[in-house]
């Protein structure tokens, strides 16, 4: 066999093959002579090449340069329209270096390097950083990068940078070993604290279940904010003193309403003056809920008002006789009687109970009075005369005036007043 079949024979087999190779889509390998170009290479050539309309001269030396190397292919200028890394070649270049990938966010320290090199994220002191809105946020932002270099056909860098990303667990897992580490050091510090500020604590707790004053919770809760406890430990005794100040309120209006009874009820003006005073000294924290100063003069009004010769008359009578002959007098029909006993039953320590014989006695007035009224404009509208007729239409008006001169408080005011208002259109026709 020579030489030249056994060239031939080796030859053959080696041509197939490279067209076999073809076929796909991997690229065919040079057939020259001269040995292929590195992806470095490549990326070096087409950025030499000028974008835009490149001067004649400069033109003419780069195609004198690319003829006098016969082991490359003459590569042709780019239009200003043709999008930036296309070439395949110069794809695989950004795959074998991925510093180069471009940053995921335009912002400034937002590209995947800060991710990858465990760069320090700046706390944010006026919005804390949420991390079950952050990373999902973040993981988007990879992927919709990750799909505009697909999109561009720059295949190659989106598979390096998704690579990137696949590889991050071993920094999770660093992270979570941190955070496991953080914890237990702030749960020693809480702990430590928590046994340097526990009297405070205790007394804090055992004030409250005794309904201990506002002020005295407060300056405790306050001492201990001062040492700076951490926060829990705060909003923890902010809330102990908004549950002493809902304590001491209720207290402040119970006794509020234990001195005005004292007073309206029973006519102990002096003694529920001074108690409404020290009531104001040591309730200052709730004189806009429950207005003391207001009472304070509700009480001088009340003691103004008062007949003192009728105070001291009943220190030596019995007031409860004198309610029950006040009475009689109303059953019996002598109403300014009755009315004279209970103004000065008022004065004694059965004030409330003269008040409501009071008001008794202003209904059954009244009641008689427009009982009177009706009867008499019976009368009228039965009157053909009508002088007589206007007469007795002004004598059942009288009636009503003495009820509401007697007695301006009575229950039944407004019907009085629609009454009268009635018989005087009737009068004016």
């Amino acid at each position: 066999m020579s030489t030249k079949f056994l060239y031939k024979s080796l030859l053959m087999p080696a041509v197939a093959f490279a067209l076999a190779a073809c076929a796909g889509n991997t690229p065919c390998p040079a057939t020259d002579a001269a040995p292929q170009a590195s992806a470095g290479e490549v990326a070096a050539d087409t950025q030499a090449v000028p974008q835009g309309n490149a001067p004649a001269g400069e033109s003419s030396i780069a195609g004198d340069k690319s003829a006098s190397a016969p082991g490359k292919q003459a590569v042709a200028p780019q239009s200003d329209a043709s999008p930036v890394f296309t070439s395949s070649a110069l794809d695989s270049y950004r795959l074998a270096s991925p510093d180069s990938i471009p940053a995921t966010s335009p912002h400034k320290g937002g590209s995947a390097d800060n991710v990858a090199h465990n760069t320090p994220i700046p706390i944010m002191s006026d919005v804390p950083v949420d991390p079950y809105t952050a990373f999902p946020a973040l993981v988007s932002r990879v992927f919709a990068y990750a799909d505009s270099l697909y999109a561009q056909g720059l295949t190659d860098s989106a598979s390096a940078y998704l690579q990137r990303f696949r590889i991050i667990k071993p920094l999770w897992n660093t992270w979570e070993t941190q955070t496991d580490s953080m914890l237990n050091e702030f749960g020693k510090t809480r702990a430590e604290k928590a046994k340097a500020f526990e009297p405070y604590v205790l007394t804090i707790q055992n004030m409250n279940r005794v309904q201990a004053a506002y002020s005295m919770v407060k300056e405790t809760a306050d001492s201990l904010i001062a040492l700076a406890p951490g926060d829990s430990l705060v909003n923890w005794a902010n809330g102990q003193m908004q549950v002493a100040y809902k304590n001491t309120l209720a207290k402040a209006k119970k006794e509020y309403a234990s001195i005005k009874a004292l007073a309206d009820d029973h006519a102990q003006f002096k003694e529920a003056a001074q108690k409404a005073n020290e009531l104001q000294m040591r309730y200052r924290d709730f004189e806009k809920e429950i207005q003391i100063q207001a009472l304070i003069d509700y009480i001088a009004g009340l003691m103004a008002a008062n007949d003192e010769e009728a105070t001291k008359y009943w220190e030596s009578h019995d007031p409860a006789e004198a309610l029950a002959k006040a009475g009689e007098l109303v059953k019996a029909g002598k109403y300014a009687e009755a009315k004279s006993l209970l103004t000065k039953l008022k004065a004694s320590k059965l004030r409330k109970e003269a008040g409501t014989k009071y008001q008794e006695l202003a209904n059954t007035f009244c009641n008689a009075q427009r009982k009177t009224t009706s009867q008499l404009f019976a009368k009228a509208q039965k009157q053909k005369d009508a002088t007589k007729k206007k007469k007795l239409l002004q004598d059942a008006i009288a009636p009503l005036d003495k009820c509401l001169a007697e007695y301006p408080e009575y229950t039944q005011k407004q019907k009085v007043v629609d009454n009268k208002s009635f018989l005087e259109k009737e009068l004016a026709k």
